[in-house]
């Protein structure tokens, strides 16, 4: 039995934040579904690595080093697409960092970090795509928001409220290009098992602050890369064509309680 196009086929996409985590797992995603990608991330080894991957298995991939929160590399970013495929259909707004403390931990530093890369970025590679996708009858953005950007959580006094931006940009942005054909959705993962999180059982203390975390999940466990990334696949494709301004908890029933 053969095997019909991917749901993204020739679709081109913007993926920021690829190199680990959610956006290397959504990356690999949207290479299986035949889209046509550009990947991002400030770090550039790793991902210049993951291209590589990604072309031997027959992806059109380019990459982009940069930081989000810099306003000409978030340009770059998007007039890539346009520059090696014609157009942009799709942004995946992923690319962020999470710094853990109380507000009296949070330094001002900090504060201002985690604003300009998870802030300020989003809102430049949303609104750089958003223009790129007028000219050409609009296209789909899926922003990662977060538990922490639908609920409180202890000891995220600078992430949480980054996060409530990327659910306020979401909703907003929704509203303000329906009628063009601009799409702009998110998605709320709770625990995921990135990378970072995996360290955390060298820690001290570790093991037992992440069965604690497995425990706040109804499911009792915590989500994986590809499960997130399943989630933005269906909401960067048509099969989503008459969702917006929606987010979407990929959380194990956290949010449910």
């Amino acid at each position: 039995m053969t095997q019909g196009p991917g749901r993204l086929h020739g679709k081109s996409a913007v993926i920021t934040g690829a190199a680990f985590g959610i956006g290397r797992a959504t990356a690999e995603h949207f290479a299986r579904e035949g889209a046509r990608l550009i990947v991002t991330d400030i770090q550039g080894e790793p991902l210049l690595a993951l291209a590589e991957e990604l072309r031997h298995t027959g992806a059109e991939v380019e990459t982009v080093i940069g930081d989000v929160s810099v306003e000409d590399d978030a340009r770059r970013m998007i007039e890539a697409a346009a520059d090696r495929f014609g157009r942009l259909d799709v942004l995946v707004a992923n690319a962020g960092i999470i710094p853990l403390g109380d507000v009296m931990e949070m330094t001002t530093a900090a504060w201002d970090e985690v604003m300009a890369v998870d802030g300020r970025g989003m809102f430049l590679t949303c609104k750089f795509a958003i223009e790129a996708m007028l000219p050409t009858g609009g296209g789909a953005i899926v922003c990662l928001s977060s538990i922490s950007g639908m609920a409180g959580q202890k000891r995220q006094a600078a992430y949480g409220p980054a996060k409530f931006i990327a659910t306020g940009l979401t909703k907003h942005l929704a509203v303000e290009w329906a009628d063009r054909g601009i799409r702009v959705n998110a998605v709320a993962p709770g625990t995921i098992r990135t990378d970072a999180v995996k360290r955390i059982p060298d820690e001290p203390g570790g093991a037992e602050y992440l069965e604690e975390i497995e425990r706040m999940h109804p499911m009792g466990r915590l989500g994986e890369p590809a499960e997130v990334a399943s989630a933005i696949v269906f909401l960067a494709s048509d099969d989503a064509s008459f969702i917006t301004g929606a987010v979407l908890p990929v959380d194990g029933g956290y949010l449910a309680q």
